[in-house]
């Protein structure tokens, strides 16, 4: 078995000038610049496509997390690329990944050696590709990852609390690839190579760029267009307009090219590539990885987000979920993208080589765990959809959620010799294990699967989001509601009690969500309690850029329906949503029961705080002790 320090350093793609005069190489043909540290893994974007400019026959080189403070040597050290730079902010959006959603500045970075904070600049996509066009004006840069991709349209930024152009605007980058970039940088590559200039490519899909001459009509797309930069900055309300058609063109399976103009040019998006079939998807996840950090990191600690998927399986991507504050569909797609069983085992079988491997794989799974290969009955039908979900508010009739497929993937690597336990870390999706939601369990396949996630699967403890227990909030946040959470509790518990586990749940919730009063989650803290949970933290609600809240968070309004909606945005509200979920602690007691005696409402005081039965005639039911939760963002 080959450890770390075993391996020649050509196993990593290059990161510094002199690994690049060991390949014998005298100039790169492309170089990326990433603010996360170098990982080489799947799960990690800039090792994806590296490897994917490699596949196709190029030259590529990575500047990890360059130094933009000093004389910017790092951004000098490979000297000039022959085709273009590409520039990624990294697995995070570089504001998420520094801020929490009362704007304190984090003071760790899952992406960095040591988890050390610092290492990258904030809005970092702009940031290197302005230091880029300053050094090399004449040489394109192509900007990718989730804070592009969220950003290529109008957006607003809670940070800056203000509404911002295009990232292509801000950053002056030449090309923007939006999504999960495989398929359209292959096509990209392509064109380079035969000569086209990256900053003259129109055609391609999923791509993104401003264009200072009138944008002509394309011969097969069909063109909407939006209400400009300038007109969104003086109206909120078409600015909410846009997001929808944004949206719903975003979740087409053939959807138009957009248009918007910003200043004297046009921003021009095309339509997305149709989603990868299995093929595609095996052909990316099979690149020789050596899933490794870079040996440079070796004496600078763990990289924690390495560290917390090394053992791990991504089977799929994209959501059909279609949640008002998630980006997964705006970024992965409305449809979900599998992998084959063999390219599955084929990288469980990488992992028990891997020198540390102890025999547990720590997930099998994806955005949502229990999505895999579920898809369309009678894909026509899903070609003609413009949804934002396909399970809100009720689940499509033409939606396969058999979970057979997946159950399979299970006792297939459970039974591998070298697998002792493969648990399921990623959050499940409990709607679809619903009955009364999901009414597609003729043949029983929901329950089976339940039975071996349960009694095989759960490491400890399941995280799953039901989110809020306001009905009127899940409306909005697309979630179903509150009494499935409920039944899906009774069915998993009776699994449990059937096999003698304890294996607590571990609900998430959002607070200050839009369309959250107060009250709301006085209630919600209510209902938790008398479930028999006590929260220890829930993710305040954070406005990121493209998504349905973000938008009802700054204009007020619904996209869809342009109605008003109450949004928490002062620190003092946010504040009083979050206090209610400590009402177990005696230093937030007191301050819970005056606020509730002011909201009129004595009776959740007393089924929060008071020894009273408000029902004399029915004695209070035990309740089981579920253990606290963190929830990392």
């Amino acid at each position: 078995m080959i450890t770390v320090r075993e391996r020649p350093i050509t196993h990593w793609l290059p990161i510094t000038k002199k690994e690049v005069e060991q390949r014998g190489w005298e100039q790169l043909d492309v170089i990326l610049i990433s603010g996360d540290a170098y990982v080489d893994h799947p799960s990690f974007g800039t090792a994806v496509i590296g490897r994917i400019i490699e596949s196709e026959g190029f030259k590529v080189g990575i500047i990890p997390q360059p130094n933009w403070r000093d004389d910017l040597r790092d951004f000098k050290k490979m000297g000039t690329p022959k085709y273009f730079f590409g520039v990624t902010a990294g697995c995070m959006d570089s504001m998420v990944n520094h801020y929490t959603a009362n704007k304190r500045l984090r003071s760790n970075d899952s992406y960095t050696p040591g988890g050390e904070a610092g290492f990258r600049p904030d809005y970092a996509t702009t940031v290197y590709t302005k230091i880029l066009k300053n050094i090399y004006p004449d040489v394109p840069v192509l900007i990718g990852g989730i804070e592009a991709s969220l950003r290529r349209v109008t957006h607003y930024d809670y940070w800056k609390d203000k509404l911002m152009p295009t990232i292509l605007e801000d950053s002056g980058a030449d090309m923007l690839v939006y999504g999960m970039g495989e398929q359209p940088l292959r096509d990209i590559l392509r064109l380079v190579k035969d000569g086209v200039p990256l900053n003259e490519i129109r055609d391609v899909n999923q791509i993104a760029y401003l264009d200072l001459n009138p944008v002509p009509a394309h011969h097969t797309w069909e063109t909407v267009e939006l209400a400009s930069h300038e007109v969104c900055l003086q109206d909120k309300i078409k600015y909410a307009a846009n997001f929808k058609v944004v949206e719903v063109e975003s979740n087409k399976w053939q959807a138009n090219r957009i248009l918007q103009k910003v200043g004297n040019r046009t921003l021009v998006i095309n339509p997305p590539f149709k989603t990868m079939d299995e093929a595609e998807m095996d052909k990316s996840f099979d690149l020789p990885y050596t899933r490794l950090p870079h040996p440079k990191y070796k004496n600078r600690g763990a990289i924690p987000a390495y560290e917390m998927i090394k053992f791990s399986v991504n089977m799929h991507r994209g959501c059909f979920g279609g949640c008002s504050f998630c980006t997964i569909s705006a970024h992965q797609g409305k449809f979900v993208a599998s992998r084959s069983e063999e390219s599955i085992m084929k990288e469980v079988e990488e992992i028990t080589k891997h020198p540390e491997f102890k025999g547990y794989i720590s997930d099998l799974g994806g955005p949502s765990a229990n999505m895999y290969r579920m898809k369309g009955k009678d894909e026509s039908i899903c070609a003609r959809c413009q949804a934002p979900s396909c399970i809100n508010p009720v689940i499509c009739s033409n939606l396969d959620t058999s979970h057979k497929p997946l159950t399979q993937i299970y006792q297939k690597v459970d039974a591998h010799p070298e697998i002792k336990k493969a648990f399921v870390g990623s959050g499940v999706r409990y709607d679809l294990l619903v009955d009364d939601f999901n009414k597609n369990n003729t043949d029983g396949n929901h329950d089976e699967y339940m039975e071996q996630l349960v009694t095989r699967h759960v490491s400890g403890r399941l995280k799953v989001a039901p989110e809020h227990t306001s009905d009127a909030t899940l409306k909005i946040m697309r979630k179903p509601s509150f009494k499935y959470f409920r039944k899906f509790k009774e069915k998993y518990d009776k699994i449990q009690d059937k096999h003698n586990l304890r294996q607590p749940l571990i609900p998430y919730f959002i607070s200050s969500h839009p369309g959250c009063e107060e009250q709301d989650m006085a209630n919600l803290a209510a209902e938790t309690k008398d479930l028999g949970f006590r929260l220890e933290q829930v993710q305040d609600f954070t406005p990121t850029p493209m998504t349905v809240a973000e938008v009802i968070y700054y204009t007020g309004v619904h996209p869809y329906t342009l109605q008003p909606v109450y949004t928490a945005k002062t620190k003092e509200e946010k504040l009083a949503q979050n206090n209610y979920f400590f009402w177990y602690k005696n230093e937030f007691k007191s301050w819970i029961r005056q606020r509730l005696q002011k909201l009129k409402r004595p009776d959740l005081a007393n089924q929060l705080l008071g020894d009273v039965n408000p029902n004399p005639k029915k004695k209070d039911a035990p309740r089981k002790d579920y253990t606290n939760y963190k929830r990392k963002w």
